[in-house]
């Protein structure tokens, strides 16, 4: 066979897979999302550090060139407190890459709609590492490679409507790597996968979504590290709401509906 006929087999091959997957090109080639799974990245070493007194405001595309950025200031309060502003805040369709994010972190990174953070890293996660608050069911948020520690609750806050695609992502001593809003004001419909990552525990859940408003998740080629005990629970459905209530839990693991995922999509070591 052709170098050609080849080349052109293996983009169908990915076509059908994205297609399965509901994967969609936002900002990086699809081919790379679903590439074969492999070791995590290791994690980067900042080219110095740059102190942030107010949030910066991104369209377009923002290249950090792996510097450092943390809080200071009305952005250096280092707490959990709900409505802390971000360090980064960024406009629909705007790309961040190669940044590192230092403590304090504030509430991380705003999407107002849809976004690309490729090769993002979170040293100490704030409130949140990133929220996303698209308002169109057509937003399609994309985490590409990078990483996050020592999130005491969510790693990922999605608040708005559409897709979340995290992928060749890895995550350490965390509370929730991505969590549909529960009991926001205004409630969507919202899809998330997590496809080729990587979780160290200590964790308490991948991913966190309410039936009742039709969310789904997929978990594809996550593989989980120091949890013999399988403690992390890899999707836990809820009962969401918009009355500010906390939501109710209504069961976890794999029903082929909401949480779609086997038990060969997640391995342990």
């Amino acid at each position: 066979m052709s170098r050609h006929k080849r080349s052109l087999r293996r983009r169908r091959t990915v076509a059908a897979l994205g297609a399965a997957l509901g994967l969609t090109v936002t900002g990086i080639v699809t081919t790379s999302m679903l590439s074969t799974a492999g070791a995590a990245t290791p994690w980067p070493k900042p080219n110095g550090s740059s102190a942030v007194t107010a949030t910066i405001e991104v369209s377009g595309t923002y290249d950090g060139g792996l510097k450092r950025f943390y809080g200071s200031g009305d952005l250096g309060d280092g707490g959990q407190g709900e409505g802390q502003p971000p360090i980064f805040k960024l406009k629909d369709g705007a790309v961040l890459k190669n940044v590192v994010l230092g403590s304090p972190a504030a509430d991380g990174v705003h999407c107002m709609g849809s976004c690309t953070l490729q090769n993002v890293w979170w040293e100490d996660v704030g409130e949140d590492a990133a929220s996303f608050k698209g308002k169109s069911a057509s937003s399609v948020y994309t985490v590409y490679g990078g990483g996050a520690r020592k999130a005491s609750d969510k790693v990922f806050q999605f608040n708005g409507a559409g897709k979340l695609v995290v992928t060749k992502f890895q995550v350490s001593d965390f509370g929730k790597l991505v969590r549909s809003c529960g009991n926001c004001s205004t409630q969507y419909k919202r899809s998330i996968i997590v496809n080729d990552v990587d979780v160290t525990a200590p964790g308490k859940s991948l991913v966190g979504i309410n039936t009742n408003y039709g969310d789904t998740a997929a978990l594809r080629n996550v593989r989980i590290h120091g949890d013999s005990s399988r403690k992390i629970k890899p999707c836990i459905r809820y009962t969401g709401n918009d009355s500010g209530d906390e939501p109710v839990e209504t069961g976890s693991g794999p029903d082929g509906t909401y949480c779609r995922y086997s038990s060969s999509d997640i391995s342990y070591d």
